[in-house]
């Protein structure tokens, strides 16, 4: 008796069995769902365990809504039975949900309609993409950004900034006063064209001396234009901005005060 067609037919059923119970979404490292025209759940993955506690259950006959954070819940349902009416394709939304932890994190959701056989929408897929800690990262990044933006703005003295090849990303009110500029003027200029230096310490001009900014701090007295073209002297200091991380020179600052 030859075994060989019993053993293929017993991996064949465990085969069957297998596809019965794995449902191929389960695969997907994503939260994954789908709803109805109506919004409630048809489908989810495992993955959308994270996405609620677990004394919610399953999502599958549940509404998403539920687990939003209560200012969003009615904009976003009534933005789902909008898009079901108008069957255009959706755009990537950001919402705070409710997850397994106890807290609101931020998801980014991609949405594709699923259409009937007319052609008209009849639900929707979505793919949950946690972005909370980019969320976090960009705001505190912002945060610096207006604080480091503030300090520049009160200081007295002039600020001029560079980057590593020599173009002004930053001049504070102080500068724009200095060289009689209008707001904003010199920003995405050459230094050399922004803050011309016709006289310094070593009676180097500025372009010539640009290359040795970038790597030692210096100050001296210096003579330079404004925009009308009138000698201003100065007491001039420049130092190099480093990269934390890389300790590359990333760039020039630039500190000057009317004698």
């Amino acid at each position: 008796m030859n075994p060989v067609p019993q053993a293929e037919d017993t991996r064949e059923k465990l085969q069957t069995a297998a596809s019965i119970d794995t449902d191929p979404i389960d695969d997907l490292p994503l939260p994954y769902i789908e709803m109805d025209a109506f919004g409630v759940v048809t489908r989810a993955n495992r993955a959308t365990l994270a996405l609620h506690p677990p004394e919610r259950g399953e999502l599958v006959g549940k509404m998403v809504w539920d687990l939003m954070a209560a200012d969003e819940k009615d904009p976003s349902f009534a933005a789902y039975c909008s898009t079901m009416e108008a069957g255009a394709e959706p755009e990537v939304v950001r919402r705070s949900l409710y997850d397994r932890s106890g807290q609101f994190r931020t998801y980014e959701l991609y949405r594709k309609l699923m259409r009937d056989e007319r052609g008209a929408a009849a639900g929707m897929r979505v793919i949950f993409v946690d972005v909370t800690e980019k969320v976090k990262a960009l705001d505190e990044a912002h945060r610096t950004r207006l604080w480091l933006e503030s300090i520049m703005e009160s200081v007295w003295e002039a600020v001029i900034v560079t980057d590593s090849v020599g173009f002004i990303r930053k001049a504070n009110p102080a500068a724009e006063k200095l060289l009689r500029a209008n707001h904003g003027e010199l920003a995405g200029m050459l230094i050399e064209e922004g803050l011309p230096i016709t006289e310094c310490a070593g009676g180097n001009r500025s372009e010539l001396q640009f290359n040795s900014w970038l790597e030692t701090p210096s100050r001296g007295t210096a003579t330079v234009l404004d925009r009308q073209g009138k000698e201003i002297h100065v007491d001039l200091s420049t130092s190099p901005i480093f990269d934390k991380e890389t300790r590359s020179t990333t760039g020039v600052v630039y500190i000057l005060r009317a004698l």
